[in-house]
């Protein structure tokens, strides 16, 4: 185990890992609901719309939950398909229409339906892939997205990074100042890294990785670097290293000298 890279995750968790260090952040939204089952449907409406600029998809999170009345879990079970898609007719955030968010919601009906939650859905497919993660992500979107490929779901089969649902999945699986956990039975040691812009600079700038694209191979291979930290739960460091990558913080350099790796160029 590389001792400075450990201790310099662990200084990080501590000074960032803390909820008045959200804001701005999709995250947010799910800190206003306390039943689980809303909780992991604001999860997901959130998470699936965190691209672009943040002021913009806190707009367009916000507006998608108006629609759905004071309880998302309600929303999604009760409306007919034909309601849902009403709904969220005229919403507009980047490629992503209207349409394109009804389709996911009522993909969230047919889970509650299915499997009474979509915890309920995931585990469905975690346990059907024998624990394999990459495998229960594909199985989720596409339970979610139905017949043919949906903008707000994209899968590993495809060499995505699948941002969006590792978020999702960080949000639901782990319990903390930040993260809400909302579900219970998914090994947090089997968490992959959510892999944007920030959490690649930070990976490449730590040596975690010296692959440039950020796809799906380099999610795993970050959160395989993690693991050598804190292997029951490498992905606790992810929103203290994204905010670091935001602020376009460098390491300091004790933290390679005892490693062999070196930080990419």
């Amino acid at each position: 185990m590389r001792r400075g890279l450990k201790r310099f995750l662990e200084s990080c968790y501590a000074k960032y890992n803390r909820r008045d260090l959200v804001h701005p952040d999709p995250l947010e939204f799910l800190y206003r609901y306390r039943d689980p089952h809303d909780v992991e449907i604001v999860g997901l409406v959130a998470s699936s719309l965190a691209i672009g600029r943040v002021s913009q998809i806190l707009r367009s999170v916000g507006e998608a939950l108006s629609r759905m009345g004071p309880s998302p879990r309600r929303f999604a079970a009760e409306a007919s398909e034909a309601e849902i898609s009403r709904a969220f007719r005229g919403i507009r955030h980047r490629f992503i229409g209207g349409g394109d968010i009804s389709r996911l919601l009522i993909g969230v009906k047919r889970a509650i339906a299915e499997h009474g939650s979509l915890c309920g859905l995931f585990m469905a497919g975690l346990s059907a892939s024998g624990g394999e993660m990459l495998s229960a992500i594909e199985s989720f979107a596409g339970a979610l997205a139905g017949e043919g490929p949906c903008p707000l779901l994209p899968k590993p089969s495809r060499g995505s990074a699948c941002k969006r649902i590792n978020l999702y999945l960080r949000w639901m699986a782990r319990k903390d100042e930040v993260d809400p956990g909302a579900w219970e039975g998914i090994p947090r040691s089997k968490l992959i890294v959510p892999l944007d812009t920030h959490m690649h600079r930070m990976g490449l700038c730590l040596g975690l990785t010296g692959r440039r694209s950020a796809d799906i191979r380099t999610a795993c291979e970050i959160t395989a670097a993690l693991a050598e930290a804190c292997p029951e739960d490498p992905v606790k460091y992810d929103f203290a290293l994204t905010r670091l990558g935001m602020k376009r913080i460098r390491p300091p350099r004790w933290v390679m000298q005892d490693s062999n790796l070196r930080p990419a160029d």
